[in-house]
Parts: C-alpha cells; structure tokens; sequence
C-alpha cells in the first residue's frame, strides 16, 4: 500500500494514529500543506519551528516530509496523480474549517480510486460516543466531567520502528517560508527565548513541570508572579504532544509515586477536552453566542479603547502586564487572561469575539477550541459559563494574585519602584509615593481609561437589557 499521510495539528510520531496505520501497511509519503497567507500569526511561527523538527524526525525513520502550499483539496487531487497513491490518512479535527476539508476531500470525485480514512481527532474519548442519558452533548462541565472518569482513555500508539519510503514519489516540495513574522513585533526572536517548540521539547517541558511544578499545581496555578503552571499549552494546541499520551504519563507518574495529588492538573486536561467536545457539537460558537440572548447584546464600537487595551496601556496594572506578556511571549498566565478579558467585555463593553480575534492573532499557543470556550465562559454567554455579573475587579484580582506585585514588576516595569501596597492602583496612590518612584500618572504611565465602578454600572445594565430575550 502506498499511502500519503496528511500531517496537520499533530506534529509528532508519537500517537499518530494515521501514520502508524500507514507504516504497518506499506510505504509512506508523509505531507504536511502550507496555507496560503499573506500575513502569519504568532502560532504559525510555533507550527513552523516545529515543522523544522518534525522534518528532521521523519527523515530519521525513512520518509522525509513533503511540503506543499494551497488549498489541501487541490494539493491531493494533484499529488495522488502524481505519486500513485493508494490511499490518503490523517487524523481528524474538530474545527469547522478542518472538518470542511475532510468532507470536501471524501466527497471529491476524482479521489474515489484512494483509500482515505479519518482516524480519531486528538483528543481523549469519542465525542460521539459521551453522551448524555437522552443521547444529546453535554453542556455543563461537572455533569461531562463525571461521565468523563468513567471512561477508559486510549492507550496511545506506538511510534514506528521506520518508515518506508516511496523511490519514485519524487514530487517537488515547497521550501519552507522564512518564518520571521513582522518587523514591527519582532516575534521570532522573543519567542526563541521562551520556548522549544516540537516533540521533544514538549517532552522536557513535561518532565519538569512532573518533577517541580505538579505537586503544587492546585495552589500555585492562580498567582502569575511565580512559576506554577504546567506551560504545555503551545505543545498539545500544536501537536507536538499527544493529550492521550500526556494523560497516561500523568497517571503513570502518579502510580510509580512520583506525582501525589494529580486530579487538579488532570481537570484541567478534562477542561481542554471540554472545549473541544463543544467546538465539535456547536461547530457555530466560534462566532455566535451560545446562549441567544447575547446575540442582541449591545456591544460598543471603540477603537481607541481596543487599542489601548492591545497596547496594554489601560492604567489598570494587572491588565497591562498581561497584555505586555502577550506581546512578548506570545502566552498569557491563565488567571491573567480571565482578568484581560473581562475587562474588554464588561470595563470596555467589546465584543468577546474582537478579543477573540486579537488572541488568534499573538497567541503562539493558540488554540481555536480553548480560545473560543474562555472567551465565551468569560463573557457569560457559553452555556457553562461564569455569569455576566460575575466582573473581575482588576485590582483586587491584582492584590489577591499578585499581592507582592512580582508580575507586575516583570512585565510593567515603569511601576517597579512602588511599593506593593500601591502597586495595584498607581491612580490612588500618594502623590509623594508616585514622585519617589518617579511615576508620573499620564505620562510614565496613563490614567485608567475607564472607573471601574462606572464600568461595572454600565456593564450590568447592557446586561439587564437583554435579560428575558431570546435570540
């Protein structure tokens, strides 16, 4: 059998369900398409980091990869002419463009002489087969979560011993693009200093968060100024690691003793699967409310606020050190992200989805399904979502997360000199305390562009308009 394997969000050897099918069964032409794009976003530059590794990995086994560049419908039709093949796997998605591409290809007439199989999505359980009593998704967490636990995760499959490669499948490949992105945010050469994409990096970030982050992880997850979360997500959204895989080596762990108290961290793998069980239920959430009476929320058009708020120059220290995070590292701390984007919602009433949209944009570890489930939990408008009212105060979630202002002084550096009991609200500090720091409010660093207990006012009163509505 001579197969292609399409290699997409599961850049690795380990757990690859359609490329070990296709070594048990012949020769193998592994394939990865470059979309076409005229601008790239700061998780292309992690896709392409872990391409080059991926590269070198595959040509190690025997088969080196092939890049192409278009539409993958356009790019089978061709390369199967081509080649000769035989039949074409991959592993599944669950977002709506990916799935569209699967069908398009199953239905495209001119592939009828090709074997292609989907094999299982990355992700833990069949989303078809957890279900409720009444045979319908799940739509609240707890209630997914306890059906969850009594399922039997996969085993993940084994890496080939070596791949056999086609002598005539001779195609040219598309040379892979220089991936710096713009001049103007600079991101591949601050991203290389924050991490190590590709499979073996996502293997040594796993060993050490095993070894020094996840006995703690419960407490520590939540205060951004210290070392306390797992920093997987760029891994698992790229596929360099497999969630089946990461799962059995957090239990693995816990049965040689090594972890003590996994739960919290293994719920937070549930959580990801979660989003994911959503995007492949309600394929619509990436761009409708769920629940419909926010689909007539009266949203504000502000693009000085939005910009503002990217640039993190809000006056609200927490929000600003996360945005400024964001643009250097290209994550954000998760208790942070919350705050940020809660602030943009309810502090600036602006659409969730044009902070969606933003995180799309600058976030290397981007993730279609987790990005559009926080936004939508943040919001209250997903269907397990934190109510509206619920409005983070950022400089309460400042002093509670952050109460030695760490976080702050990392990423907010013109605040550095004041002390932590003003740290988190420069605008009511002293004014003698802010002339020592040498913090001059409007020029240093800005006022706060919005009063927080005007903001709240107005927010619950958006969401008091449409309260009783259906959609």
């Amino acid at each position: 059998m001579k197969t292609i394997v399409w290699f997409r969000k599961d850049l690795r050897v380990h757990d690859h369900p359609a490329l070990a099918e296709a070594a048990a069964e012949g020769e193998v032409l592994p394939v990865y398409v470059l979309p076409e794009k005229e601008t790239l976003s700061a998780c292309d530059w992690w896709t392409r980091e872990s391409l080059a590794i991926l590269m070198d990995r595959l040509e190690a086994l025997g088969s080196p990869l092939k890049l192409m560049e278009g539409d993958p419908l356009d790019v089978f039709v061709r390369l199967s002419a081509e080649t000769g093949a035989e039949a074409l796997y991959f592993n599944g998605q669950v977002d709506p463009v990916s799935r569209s591409e699967e069908t398009a290809l199953l239905q495209e007439g001119s592939l009828n002489h090709l074997r292609i199989r989907r094999f299982v999505p990355d992700m833990m359980l069949d989303p078809d087969a957890l279900l409720t009593k009444s045979g319908t998704p799940f739509k609240v967490f707890g209630a997914f979560w306890k059906a969850f636990q009594q399922q039997t995760v996969p085993w993940p499959v084994p890496v080939p011993e070596s791949l056999s490669p086609w002598p005539e499948a001779d195609v040219e490949s598309a040379i892979l693009k220089d991936s710096r992105l713009s001049s103007e945010s600079g991101w591949e050469e601050k991203f290389l200093r924050y991490w190590s994409p590709g499979e073996n990096g996502s293997f040594v970030r796993w060993e050490a968060f095993r070894d020094n982050g996840i006995q703690d992880y419960k407490v520590k997850r939540d205060y951004p100024g210290i070392d306390g979360t797992s920093r997987l997500s760029g891994f698992l959204a790229s596929g360099n690691m497999s969630i089946r895989a990461l799962w059995h080596a957090v239990r693995r762990a816990e049965e040689e003793g090594d972890v003590l108290q996994p739960e919290p961290f293994l719920r937070q793998l549930a959580w990801r699967e979660f989003a994911y069980y959503q995007l492949y239920h309600f394929p619509s959430i990436t761009d409708e409310s769920l629940r419909p009476e926010f689909r007539k929320f009266p949203w504000r058009s502000d693009a000085d606020g939005l910009a503002t708020w990217k640039a993190g120059r809000t006056g609200y220290p927490l929000v600003d050190a996360g945005m400024r995070e964001l643009w250097e590292t290209g994550t954000m701390h998760n208790r942070v992200r919350m705050v940020a984007a809660s602030f943009l919602i309810k502090h600036l009433l602006i659409d969730w989805r044009t902070g969606a949209e933003y995180f799309k944009e600058t976030l290397a570890d981007y993730d279609i399904a987790n990005n559009t489930l926080g936004w939508q939990w943040v919001a209250g408008s997903g269907f397990d979502a934190a109510p509206y009212f619920r409005i983070f105060n950022p400089i309460t979630q400042g002093k509670k997360f952050d109460a030695a202002g760490t976080y702050i002084r990392r990423w907010v550096p013109e605040l550095a000199s004041l002390p932590d009991d003003a740290i988190h609200e420069p605008a009511a500090a002293d004014p003698e305390v802010l002339e020592e720091a040498g913090v001059i409010l409007g020029s240093t660093y800005p006022e706060p562009i919005v009063d927080h207990t005007a903001a709240r006012k107005r927010a619950l009163a958006a969401y008091d308009s449409i309260k009783g509505q259906k959609g």
